[in-house]
């Protein structure tokens, strides 16, 4: 994606960031202050403010969340496996240093323990110091946040878990495996015999082939793999996949409800695993 542009208008003066998702296709932001900025090693973090979405977070010149929609990713991500595993006790999230997974992830009373892995420290600093809303639980005695490569940490591990959401950047540079299936071996290598993952898997209006690839890469390893799909206002499209990987459960199917959400629901998530005909046709495999 390239850093973000932080511009101003001709003619109003306003500031406002863009990121531009293709040749073809630019997603603005008024801005009404630039919070903090900073290079690290892997890549540009920068925070704002902004009137429609609140405060937020881009990485690399893409929006990773804003305050005002980031439940609508976070609470899918997090509870359609959790609920549909039939005893989640020890959670794994690849990336997500801002935090609003692992959130959701802790409001499950029957975890014990969710182990975070981010590559970028600085991230998950700079969401406990400007994304108060997001990054609330990356302190929690039930998170065991580590900084390193997930890549490395998934070889070398004798840690297993019963749930893996994987919430990376895109899959450029250091991000470039998670989409392949040498990663889904690694994770599936870490789940216990009923485990079960999660990933976003693309828009399938933006990034079709990238969707079609993860979804085969996935289902080479996986006996079972379903899609769902949802909908972030502040990514491109507007329309986005999951996919969902299981050694034995539907994750379809809903076992358990939890409290404290404002898009997930048992209905939510029976209804996001009916597609519309035009993403079966994209989906189906020859």
């Amino acid at each position: 994606m390239g850093d973000a542009p932080v511009t101003r208008a001709r003619r109003t003066n306003d500031l406002w960031l863009t990121e531009e998702s293709s040749e073809g296709l630019r997603l603005s932001l008024k801005v009404t202050d630039v919070l903090h900025r900073e290079r690290t090693k892997w890549q540009d973090i920068l925070v704002v403010d902004t009137p429609e979405y609140g405060r937020t977070l881009m990485l690399d010149g893409a929006f990773q969340l804003t305050e005002r929609d980031e439940f609508t990713y976070s609470e899918m991500m997090a509870h359609v496996p959790l609920c549909s595993h039939p005893d989640p006790k020890r959670v794994l999230i690849v990336g997500g240093g801002d935090g609003a997974i692992l959130r959701e992830v802790l409001k499950h009373p029957g975890v014990e323990r969710c182990t975070l892995i981010d590559i970028d420290e600085r991230v998950i600093a700079a969401s406990k110091e400007w994304l108060p809303t997001v990054g609330c639980a990356l302190s929690d005695p039930r998170a065991d946040v580590r900084c390193m490569d997930a890549m490395e940490y998934l070889r070398t591990t004798s840690d297993r878990f019963d749930v893996a959401i994987v919430d990376g950047t895109d899959p450029v540079d250091f991000a470039a495996g998670l989409f392949q299936s040498p990663f889904y071996r690694d994770l599936k290598a870490v789940l216990n015999e009923r485990g079960m993952m999660t990933e976003l898997t693309e828009s399938p209006f933006t990034d079709t082939a990238l969707m079609r690839q993860a979804l085969r890469e996935m289902r080479a390893v996986f006996p079972v793999v379903r899609t769902y799909w949802g909908v972030v206002p502040t990514y491109p499209s507007g329309m986005w996949t999951y996919g969902a990987a299981s050694l034995s459960a539907d994750p379809a199917t809903p076992l358990r409800e939890v409290s404290g959400t404002r898009w997930y629901t048992n209905a939510i998530h029976r209804a996001a695993f009916i597609l519309p005909p035009f993403l079966e046709e994209l989906i189906r495999e020859n």
